[in-house]
């Protein structure tokens, strides 16, 4: 465990734990986080997770924008994606993922290229639907996890595994919470 697996751990789940509460504070500390885990991945030879980080360092200017987009800095309201919608981008991550798994195979020296990519690909999703405050973000968030958690711990970063683990629970609780949020705002309409 060095220095920089803390320090990325420590500002990823200020970020994740700030998401679920649903504040604007995930943004800037995922900033943070996310540049640090870039670091720690090309390190790890994870090059997948190097990309995502770099992609959640841009996402995360836009969500922080977006989540503060209107004058009155008004939140944006929580909402379900079409079911339909859904399965499509699902789809679409999941080929993506296995796409680029393959590209990894053959040109480089990735670490487990196909686990890493479905991370990176499953993660872009969910960023996305996080940015749009959809529901279906942390059922994708149990998903990447799920195959998160082994594969940083065949890397030897136990620190971000057991993290990982405990994003894990956070996802399923968050998604709980986001839920009701969504009740009260269509009750209150």
């Amino acid at each position: 465990m060095t220095a920089l697996e803390i320090a990325a751990n420590a500002f990823a789940t200020a970020s994740i734990l700030c998401a679920a509460r649903n504040s604007v504070h995930t943004w800037w500390t995922g900033i943070i986080g996310c540049s640090l885990f870039g670091l720690l991945f090309w390190h790890t030879q994870l090059y997948a997770d190097v990309l995502l980080q770099v992609f959640f360092v841009v996402a995360s200017m836009f969500g922080w924008w977006n989540w503060h987009a209107s004058a009155s800095h008004a939140a944006l309201p929580i909402k379900r994606t079409p079911l339909r919608s859904f399965a499509l981008m699902g789809a679409g991550a999941l080929l993506a993922g296995a796409a680029y798994g393959l590209v990894l195979h053959r040109f480089t020296d990735a670490y487990a290229p196909f686990a890493d990519s479905s991370v990176l690909c499953l993660s872009v999703l969910a960023q996305l639907l996080l940015m749009r405050r959809r529901i279906e973000t942390w059922p994708v968030w149990v998903l990447v996890n799920t195959i998160a958690v082994p594969l940083y711990a065949s890397r030897g970063l136990t620190l971000t595994s057991v993290l990982y683990a405990a994003y894990w629970i956070n996802a399923w609780l968050a998604w709980r919470h986001w839920r009701r949020l969504w009740r009260e705002q269509g009750a209150a309409t």
